[in-house]
């Protein structure tokens, strides 16, 4: 009983017949169907369909429509062309001729559309357009799913509104949120910038996106990279999580790091988390590392700020400080907060430094040293220290390397003089006004007293070991950067390390489309309740 009962209500139901002007029969050209004529219009479990002309096979329980027909099912899609065929046993229609689908949200234009009732699925083989309010989708192919309001395309689709323009081989649109999921290669297209994905989601109404995957974001000037990008259209604001590159082409700088943001309309960039700007000055590159960096300004006023236990590198030159500000346009870098400065083997401290560079080339120019200036370097053979001290250092670069240094007022010397077989013969205590040194290879060359000279030279006997040092030497020789690597902590270190082992994890995942968020698939609901 259970089974006939289940039977009885599993069988298609009949197409009902509820108008037509005229109805025929010719059993010669049209065996067992039954010609309608004028206003016609059929029913079939919920879906009313009109035309001017069908013919209906009773028997498969079949229709073709012609002229003017539509096919609707409730309030949710409308179904128009020059001729249709529906199966009241499949539960399936075609529509051929200036076919077009209309739902509340979208109107889909093409020559021929496929619409199964059963999976509540349209789908087209033939090029179409898709009207979506302020978007426009071109494909050769795609599916409309109804109960979701989603069109899926794998083949060549292209979104265009007036403000930019998606290309991608899959993509995934919800007619009625605007939402758009992207997998595999992709392109969005502006005025403003070009963004490439291979596994993304755009909100199209509210111009907020959010990509994974080769992800970039290029401007004129910058290239922003990231394993995971947060970009909001009006405000022209994009955020980067995780192995985040920043290019300026211009500037030819880099700026790397594991959180940024960046306002392009105020030419502002924050970076952390393991914060590296790179800059290429003068043939040679420049490592800039601190907790936080913050650029901003435009091109020729460009301002770099890096602050919290900063750290340096140059080729032959290093440093540290608690902060740093350098500006493109004064060509002023200030080194603030126990700035430290490592010149090849010699190490330079003082209250404060400016590194001042050429305006037009930026090359390094000169240096400043304000208040309490203190040269030290290693004897070369010996276990001393070579030491200058005074109140104010002014040096010139040349090539990119310190070469002339002046040290004015209270100047102090304690220098350990060799010959050219490297011999000690003496150790030079020195006081005077002013001090001059020139440097060659990174090396201290020459020492020039001026003014007010008080000193000796003392055989190395008869300078006790006390009286070889001058006030405030502090040799800090194993915090030398040595290398580019070095600008970072082993606690970094660590922390990048656990970080890479995550990237190499997720890269050996498959590659799957974005998952469908809640807010895609609750905005209906949500519309309701507002």
């Amino acid at each position: 009983m259970l089974c006939a009962n289940l039977i009885i209500a599993q069988a298609p139901k009949k197409i009902l017949i509820e108008h037509s002007d005229f109805a025929d029969v010719d059993e010669i050209k049209f065996p067992d169907a039954l010609l309608l004529t004028g206003n016609v219009k059929v029913n079939h479990d919920g879906v009313v369909l009109t035309c001017n002309k069908a013919y209906f096979f009773k028997k498969e329980n079949y229709l073709k429509a012609f002229g003017n027909v539509q096919l609707v099912q409730g309030d949710t899609l409308y179904l128009n062309s020059d001729y249709a065929e529906y199966s009241g046993q499949l539960k399936k229609a075609f529509a051929t001729g200036k076919a077009v689908m209309s739902s509340p949200d979208t109107t889909l234009a093409t020559d021929t559309i496929n619409f199964d009732r059963n999976t509540q699925e349209v789908f087209y083989n033939t090029q179409g357009t898709i009207i979506n309010k302020d978007n426009t989708l071109k494909s050769k192919s795609g599916r409309y799913y109804v109960a979701q309001k989603k069109f899926q395309f794998l083949t060549a689709v292209t979104l265009t509104n007036k403000s930019y323009e998606i290309k991608s081989n899959h993509l995934d649109y919800f007619s009625n949120s605007g939402h758009s999921y992207l997998f595999g290669p992709s392109t969005i297209t502006s005025k403003t910038n070009y963004i490439y994905t291979e596994k993304g989601f755009y909100d199209t109404k509210k111009n907020l996106a959010h990509f994974l995957d080769k992800s970039y974001i290029k401007y004129d000037d910058r290239l922003i990279k990231g394993d995971s990008l947060y970009y909001d259209r009006n405000k022209e604001f994009a955020s980067a999580t995780r192995n985040v590159k920043i290019t300026d082409s211009i500037n030819r700088g880099v700026v790397r790091g594991h959180y940024a943001e960046l306002y392009k309309n105020k030419d502002s960039m924050f970076v952390t988390k393991r914060a590296l700007a790179v800059n290429f000055v003068d043939n040679d590159s420049v490592y800039i590392h601190g907790k936080r960096l913050l650029v901003t300004g435009k091109e020729g006023n460009r301002i770099i700020r890096a602050f919290n236990n900063v750290r340096f590198y140059k080729t032959d030159m290093s440093g540290k400080c608690d902060s740093i500000h350098s500006s493109t346009k004064l060509g002023l870098t200030k080194l603030i907060g126990n700035p430290i400065l490592w010149n090849g083997d010699s190490q330079i401290t003082g209250d404060l430094m400016h590194l001042i560079a050429d305006k037009k080339t930026q090359k390094l120019d000169s240096l400043k040293v304000l208040n309490n200036t203190f040269i030290v370097s290693k004897d070369t053979l010996g276990t001393g220290f070579n030491q200058v001290k005074g109140l104010n250092l002014f040096g010139k670069f040349k090539d990119g390397k310190l070469h002339d240094v002046d040290i004015i007022k209270n100047a102090e010397v304690i220098y350990y003089m060799r010959n050219d077989n490297h011999e000690l013969i003496g150790i030079n205590k020195n006081v005077s006004s002013k001090i001059n040194i020139l440097f060659d290879k990174n090396a201290i060359e020459d020492i020039t007293f001026f003014h007010q000279v008080d000193g000796t030279i003392y055989p190395e006997a008869e300078l006790p070991e006390n009286g070889r040092t001058l006030r405030g030497l502090k040799w800090r020789g194993d915090e030398r950067i040595m290398t580019k690597d070095d600008v970072f902590s082993k606690e970094e270190n660590d922390e990048e390390q656990k970080v890479q082992e995550a990237t190499e994890k997720d890269k050996a995942k498959k590659a799957t489309p974005m998952k469908i968020r809640k807010e895609t698939l609750n905005y209906d609901k949500k519309k309701k309740k507002i």
